[in-house]
C-alpha cells in the first residue's frame, strides 16, 4: 500500500498502513508471532535492534523488580487522584509525574556516570580512579551521590544488589558496572572512615547501570521505569487491596500445576481489573 501520509508529521520510529504497523523497519505483528517479547519490542523501539537473549533477560528482570513498590509517592498520588473519580489516565499521569530526583527511576544517576566516565577518558584515569574522584567531589560538596540511599529501605534496597548480580550472571559486565561497583566501594569506605552509617545502593544506582550497559540512555531508562511503574499505579487507582498472607513464589517447574490450581479456585476474580 502507498506510504504517502495522510497528514504531514514525520517520525523515524514507525509507520502504519491498513495491513501493518512497522517499528524501526520491523512488522510489529510479525515480531509477536515469532515469539519476541514485550521487552524485545522495547529494544526495537528505543534502539532499533533485536537484542541478544541475555540483554532481553536483563531488561525483563529489571522491569519485574521495579514494577511495584507499595505505598511510595507514585502509588499515593494514584490513589489520591482516583478518589476524585476522574478517568483512569488522570490518576496514572499524576502518579508518573512524581518521578523526579528523589522518587522513581530518574535520569540523574545515568548522566552522572556518563559525565565522569567521559572525564576519565579525557584525563587518562581508570574507572576506579574516577569513581573515587566522583565520590570525593560530591561528598566534599555535601551533595548526595546519585544512586545511593533509599528512604523506604533504610538498611539497603533489597532490589539493588540482586540487579548487579543478575547483570554479572548474564555476563553483561562492562565499564558501567565496573565504575558503579568502584563508586559504591569508595563511598562505603569513606563513610566508614568518617564514622557514619552505611548507606546502600538503591534500585536506580543498580538499575540504571544495567540499562546503560545494554544500550539505553539515561532518559530512556527514565521512560522505561515510568512505563513499568505506571501499570502498578493503575492497579492502585482501581483496587482497594487487602491481600493474602505472604506466599512462596513457585519454581518454574511447578508453574503449570500451580497456575491451574489458582485459576480453578477462582480467587483471582476478586482482584482482576
Amino acid at each position: 500500500m502507498d506510504r504517502e501520509p495522510v497528514f504531514r508529521r514525520k517520525t523515524a520510529i514507525s509507520y502504519k498502513t491498513e495491513e501493518k504497523t512497522v517499528v524501526r523497519g520491523y512488522n510489529l505483528s510479525e515480531l509477536a508471532e515469532e515469539g519476541y517479547s514485550f521487552c524485545d519490542a522495547l529494544f526495537v523501539l528505543y534502539q532499533g535492534r533485536i537484542p541478544p537473549e541475555a540483554e532481553e533477560k536483563m531488561l525483563k528482570y529489571e522491569m519485574g523488580v521495579f514494577l511495584e513498590h507499595s505505598m511510595s509517592p507514585s502509588a499515593v498520588a494514584a490513589i489520591g487522584v482516583s478518589a476524585g473519580r476522574p478517568n483512569l489516565p488522570c490518576a496514572i499521569a499524576a502518579a508518573v509525574s512524581t518521578f523526579g530526583g528523589v522518587h522513581g527511576p530518574g535520569a540523574a544517576h545515568g548522566y552522572m556516570l556518563n559525565k565522569y566516565l567521559e572525564r576519565a577518558h579525557r584525563e587518562g584515569k581508570t574507572p576506579e580512579e574516577m569513581a573515587n574522584v566522583l565520590v570525593d567531589e560530591y561528598m566534599d560538596a555535601e551533595k548526595p551521590v546519585m544512586g545511593m540511599g533509599q528512604p523506604q529501605h533504610i538498611d539497603s534496597d533489597p532490589r539493588a544488589e540482586p540487579i548487579h548480580v543478575k547483570q554479572e550472571d548474564l555476563e553483561l559486565e562492562g565499564v558501567y558496572l565496573r565504575f558503579q561497583r568502584a563508586l559504591e566501594q569508595h563511598f562505603h569506605e569513606r563513610r566508614k572512615r568518617e564514622g557514619r552509617s552505611r548507606v546502600g545502593v538503591n534500585v536506580v544506582g543498580s538499575g540504571n547501570t544495567a540499562l546503560m550497559e545494554i544500550g539505553f540512555s539515561p532518559m530512556a531508562g527514565w521512560c522505561l521505569g515510568s512505563v513499568c511503574r505506571g501499570w502498578s499505579c493503575a492497579a492502585h487507582a482501581l483496587i482497594k487491596y487487602v491481600g493474602p498472607e505472604d506466599r512462596i513464589v513457585p519454581k518454574q517447574a511447578e508453574r503449570q500445576d500451580y497456575a491451574r490450581k489458582q485459576k480453578e479456585e477462582g480467587e483471582y476474580k476478586k482482584w482482576a481489573i
